[in-house]
């Protein structure tokens, strides 16, 4: 579903502010498989994350997505093979409009949008039926205005509304940091329920160790621009925080467990 081939991108070419973001990366991914990507800040997993969105090109390499290659298309043409969650809870919903009419913008992706016919009641009841799985009590709130939710709320919302078309791969960008713990808690455990529900191929990049281990069924940890680590199966799930940083120091010659691997 996702195929990355020597994929190299070097920001600030010829400058005193030149940086080697990615150097060579190989990623395949089987249709469903859900990866979680963890490494220090300046390792390049963002840089991939967004290299595969089309947020900018890459300087050599190849990038499919469901057999199609994508290399080539900017973001906004990328947009059908991807469903993407950021960071900031804010970025993904529309504030000033109800929850109902959000899901409704997101279920009519690909299509003219507009609201002016309004939603039907099996839409309604549909929509209702969807945010149980988030376990927040949203599907009883249909009607309230987004930006009247918590920020775990509105992410929350947010990855419901990116998986609705079940896109070919779903990107979710460090999507609980920003939460605290509890309700980044909560996002997550949604998270694996609507990837395990639909099947959906994803890649999940966060800082946080022991969420690499804990959630989808393949880890990677990158370290200069490079995969040092990939791991799946029961190798995966054996894992602790402590084996993952010895297999790190190991794999990259760097005892520098700093405080961006340790977060937890």
């Amino acid at each position: 579903m996702l195929d990355v081939k020597n994929l190299y991108k070097t920001f600030n070419p010829g400058t005193v502010n030149e940086k080697t973001a990615l150097r060579g990366v190989d990623l395949h991914m089987e249709d469903g498989q859900f990866v979680t990507v963890i490494g220090g800040n300046g390792a390049g997993k963002s840089t991939l994350l967004n290299a595969v969105a089309g947020v900018w090109t890459a300087d050599r390499g190849t990038i499919s997505i469901g057999g199609a290659d994508v290399t080539s298309l900017p973001e906004h043409k990328r947009a059908k093979y991807i469903g993407r969650v950021f960071q900031d809870p804010m970025m993904g919903t529309a504030a000033t409009m109800q929850i109902d009419e959000n899901l409704a913008l997101a279920m009519r992706r690909g299509q003219r949008r507009t609201l002016r016919i309004g939603i039907s009641r099996p839409e309604r009841e549909g929509y209702r039926e969807m945010l149980k799985i988030l376990d927040l009590g949203l599907e009883d709130r249909l009607t309230s205005k987004v930006g009247l939710l918590s920020g775990g709320q509105r992410q929350a919302l947010t990855l419901l509304m990116a998986t609705l078309q079940k896109p070919r791969l779903l990107l979710l960008d460090e999507h609980t940091a920003a939460l605290d713990p509890k309700t980044a808690a909560k996002v997550l455990d949604a998270t694996e329920r609507i990837v395990g529900k639909d099947h959906l191929t994803t890649l999940m990049i966060t800082h946080n160790m022991k969420d690499a281990i804990a959630y989808g069924d393949r880890l990677i940890m990158m370290y200069d621009g490079r995969i040092a680590i990939d791991v799946s199966g029961e190798e995966k799930k054996k894992l602790t925080v402590r084996q993952l940083l010895e297999l790190f120091e190991k794999v990259s010659g760097s005892d520098e467990a700093d405080d961006t691997l340790l977060l937890s």
